[in-house]
């Protein structure tokens, strides 16, 4: 079946519209990032393996394919004056490309071209040195670190590829843990690596007795090639890990960040969740059905689980940013290509 479905792929891909790609190298693919990355995505767009880039060489949009239609991944990497430029651009020569967990500015430009722009959830974002973790509201998370400390469990960030093969082995058991153990999901997420990329950060949880518990990756975000803050992008625990394990690490990862005046942490998309009007031209269909897949047991209980991730982050009482979703017609088949695309289904 699967050969089957490959050589279907390729058809459908074939006759999707010929849109200029730029071979960019990794080196100059994070030079725009550094200059131009202050979105939670902006990182994983360059560093993700196989995507495609609509650039000019001063910028570029990300984007994959999948059942004849082009999915752009994230906001433009590119200086935030020229980034209407990008979108018209793109939208004219890859003929109704969906554009997928966007800004509110990316939000406003398409809308302004005739898109549907739905909510896709939400991205929580601590705001430094303002969020310090004190406070009633706080004091779980205050805790979980307490707690650990209390213990003998040791918090600290990973000094170069360390600890390369403990790493992979925890991966390994976590992965057999998830609802979906076959495969990772894709496009807004990418392959987890036990080496760290450039200007990720990486921190550890190991027990009283010194097993390797959780890890907890950050992707770097830029502005005029300084690093302005960090978004959670991989997080790996044993199953048998304390509850405390990824709140205090986190809490611990954050505390280090603010020290060195960092200003602000993404903690990253919690999908499907507070799906209300956009204030845009929207498909009332697809906010009905993000708001029942949100719901569903089904859903959280046999493909993932939506609303864990959602109640973790809040945790954290950060700054809830709404992301998007925009297309022009908003197919069921073109979904079902986004949701292939993502390893969804």
């Amino acid at each position: 079946m699967a050969p089957l479905r490959i050589y279907f792929d390729r058809l459908l891909d074939a006759v999707a519209p010929k849109v200029p790609r730029r071979e960019l190298a990794d080196e100059e693919r994070l030079a725009l990032v550094r200059r131009h990355g202050d979105f939670s995505l902006a990182y994983s767009t360059a560093v993700q393996k196989k995507l495609s880039y609509f650039s000019d060489g001063d910028g570029y949009i990300a984007f994959g394919t999948k059942m004849s239609r082009h999915f752009a991944l994230g906001d433009p990497v590119a200086d935030p004056a020229d980034r209407p430029a990008y979108i018209k651009r793109f939208v004219e020569a890859a003929g109704r490309p969906w554009f997928v967990q966007i800004g509110a500015d990316t939000a406003k430009v398409l809308a302004g071209l005739g898109y549907q722009v739905n909510r896709l959830g939400i991205d929580t974002r601590l705001l430094l040195p303002a969020h310090d973790f004190s406070g009633k509201r706080n004091e779980t998370v205050r805790y979980s670190e307490r707690w650990l400390t209390k213990k003998s469990f040791t918090l600290a960030e990973a000094r170069g590829d360390i600890l390369q093969d403990e790493i992979k082995q925890l991966s390994a058991d976590w992965r057999k843990e998830r609802i979906i153990k076959r495969w990772e999901m894709g496009f807004l997420n990418r392959r987890f690596s036990e080496e760290l990329g450039a200007d990720m950060r990486r921190f550890l949880l190991h027990s009283p007795e010194g097993r390797l518990l959780a890890i907890l990756d950050f992707d770097p975000l830029f502005r005029d090639g300084k690093v302005i803050g960090y978004t959670t992008s991989f997080k790996r625990k044993q199953v048998d890990a304390t509850p405390h394990a990824e709140i205090g690490l986190t809490k611990f990862a954050v505390d280090r960040f603010r020290e060195e005046g960092i200003s602000q942490v993404t903690l990253g998309l919690s999908p499907l969740l507070d799906i209300e009007p956009s204030g845009f031209a929207e498909s009332d269909f697809w906010r009905n059905a993000f708001q029942r897949a949100y719901n569903s047991p089904w859903v959280n209980r046999s493909r993932f689980n939506l609303q864990g991730q959602a109640a973790f982050k809040r945790r954290f009482h950060g700054v809830e940013e709404p992301t998007y979703i925009a297309f022009r017609k908003g197919t069921f088949v073109e979904m079902l290509g986004l949701l292939r695309l993502i390893k969804a289904i």
